[in-house]
């Protein structure tokens, strides 16, 4: 009898934070999508290449994504409201097969809502009497569609200093009181640090880019807190710490 391994290629982090992941012989693109309710923002599309040497059996699933202060929180429950085609497709050697998301819920929906689509790679049939491992892979997408009317309101509730991994980093609460998502990486991040003495002792700005490259996307829902870990080492750990948010008009 076969032993089934299922190995998750979680390409979000979407605690979330969405960082690239490492190279396999099955891909997905994008691992992040943005739609709207109306319009030609109301589909998108997913792409599947295998670079297997044998067919790559795949199945879309979607799930509605909660939030808590730790990122994203699948909630196990598809509500119907994406509709993949198709959901399930063989995909041969060398080949890319594209995914169809067509969103097929309220247009009218008062807060931006999150999913998580899941392409699993399916198990195959061995020859009778064969046995093996099956590494399965699955990959996940998050697909964030926008509420028609409002925006997010995003901004910083505490900064300070954290112990990673030996180093001094900026541990950021954020906080967003608007009725849609955000990225943090969408805006630019002010830090500053002050000793005891009131001695200014550090000083940066990050753009959208380079907050994405080390923290990823930062997704914040629609009326959420998030706590970010951003990896900028700091030079001392008992400083009186300061950010702040503002749109990087580069993004």
């Amino acid at each position: 009898m076969s032993i089934l391994k299922r190995v998750g290629a979680v390409l979000v982090a979407l605690a979330i934070t969405i960082l690239p992941a490492a190279s396999t012989a099955m891909s997905v693109q994008p691992v992040v999508i943005d739609m709207t309710t109306v319009g030609r923002g109301m589909s998108a599309t997913i792409t599947v290449e295998n670079s297997f040497t044998t067919p790559l059996p795949v199945e879309l699933t979607v799930q509605e994504l909660g939030f808590d202060e730790n990122g994203v929180v699948p909630t196990g429950v598809d509500p119907g409201d994406l509709l993949i085609f198709p959901p399930q497709a063989i995909i041969a050697p060398g080949r890319t097969q594209s995914f169809r998301i067509q969103w097929v819920g309220d247009p009218e929906i008062e807060r931006s809502k999150h999913y998580y689509i899941t392409v699993a790679q399916m198990p195959i049939e061995l020859a009778e009497g064969q046995s093996g491992i099956q590494i399965l892979y699955n990959f996940q997408t998050v697909v964030s569609v926008a509420a028609p009317v409002g925006q997010a309101d995003l901004s910083v509730v505490s900064a300070e200093p954290v112990e990673q991994e030996g180093k001094t980093v900026v541990s950021l609460l954020v906080k967003n009181d608007g009725n849609n998502y955000d990225y943090v990486s969408r805006q630019r991040l002010a830090l500053e640090m002050r000793n005891a003495a009131g001695e200014k002792v550090f000083e940066q700005t990050l753009t959208g880019a380079e907050i994405q490259q080390i923290a990823g996307f930062g997704l914040i829902g629609p009326e959420t807190r998030r706590r970010l870990i951003i990896p900028v080492e700091l030079p001392q750990a008992d400083g009186v710490l300061t950010a702040e948010l503002s749109r990087d008009q580069d993004r």
